[in-house]
């Protein structure tokens, strides 16, 4: 089971962007259009049963309406899994969690079950027709089914420790083993937020500068802001005057939801001590 819960180091959770969202919703709506066909071949073959369609025979028919409802059950469940991926569910949210990463195993068995079901209860099919369609049948929703389950669903909690783990990586110059497609941009924006904390707080005494920001502390003592905020190079800055201020790391800032570094760089270290000359 991939172990959902995020590191000690824990920056802003991990968001899905646009983009995917987008790709995500395309991809959702090409799987539902999917399983809708093979709900639909399903109850084309309920109708045909009981039209007695297979009372003697039609085997190949039953055979190909079964391989059919298969086929589109399988294409749905693997475009909802990709679009899964790119826009997963908080694994804190329980039910959500489950019934997102489960749908296609579950509208598989829905797709497949009545019918088999008619096949192996219908006393008035031919003894072979029977045995041959209701074990193709059986094979089949088995097959579609496993397709549909996520054995090790994306989480935005698991996104979120990739995104931390990917942004220390490339803060120290390390292979990037963690920066999978889904978490690399916005670990990159992590990371290049504290470079250019560090390069702009360069003095005498910090000559490798200091990864140290300031920010507005949460409203009423919570854990995190409820709108984001812009952090600082220091507490004295313009914007900061007669405000509550907590101050950090990068990293602490991004996890009280100030995730937006200052746009007035050289403006903050002249007020803060720091000089341009000194990066």
């Amino acid at each position: 089971m991939t172990d959902n819960k995020p590191a000690a180091d824990v920056t802003k959770d991990w968001q899905a962007t646009q983009g995917q969202k987008s790709a995500a919703t395309r991809l959702r709506l090409f799987a539902a259009l999917s399983w809708i066909i093979a709900i639909g071949g399903e109850i084309a073959g309920i109708v045909l049963f009981y039209k007695h369609k297979f009372d003697q025979g039609n085997l190949p028919l039953l055979i190909g309406i079964l391989v059919g409802i298969a086929i589109f059950a399988i294409a749905g469940n693997l475009l909802w899994k990709a679009a899964n991926r790119h826009d997963p569910a908080r694994a804190s949210d329980t039910a959500r969690f489950f019934f997102q990463n489960q749908l296609g195993a579950i509208i598989t068995l829905i797709a497949f079950l009545p019918l088999i079901f008619l096949i192996l209860t219908d006393k008035n099919m031919d003894p072979q027709t029977k045995k041959v369609a209701g074990g193709v049948g059986a094979a089949l929703a088995v097959l579609a089914t496993v397709m549909g389950v996520s054995f090790k669903p994306p989480s935005v909690e698991q996104y979120t420790q990739d995104m931390n783990a990917c942004a220390a990586q490339i803060r120290a110059g390390q292979p990037t083993t963690a920066c999978s497609p889904d978490v690399a941009a916005q670990a990159q924006e992590i990371a290049a937020d504290t470079s250019a904390v560090t390069a702009a707080t360069k003095d005498a005494s910090h000559p490798a500068g200091q990864d140290v920001v300031y920010w507005i502390a949460p409203e009423n003592g919570a854990a995190k802001s409820s709108e984001p905020h812009v952090f600082h190079l220091c507490a004295a800055v313009s914007p900061l005057k007669d405000k509550t201020v907590n101050s950090g790391s990068v990293t602490e800032a991004y996890a009280q939801n100030a995730i937006r570094i200052t746009k007035q760089i050289e403006m903050e270290q002249k007020q803060c001590g720091f000089t341009a000359s000194s990066q």
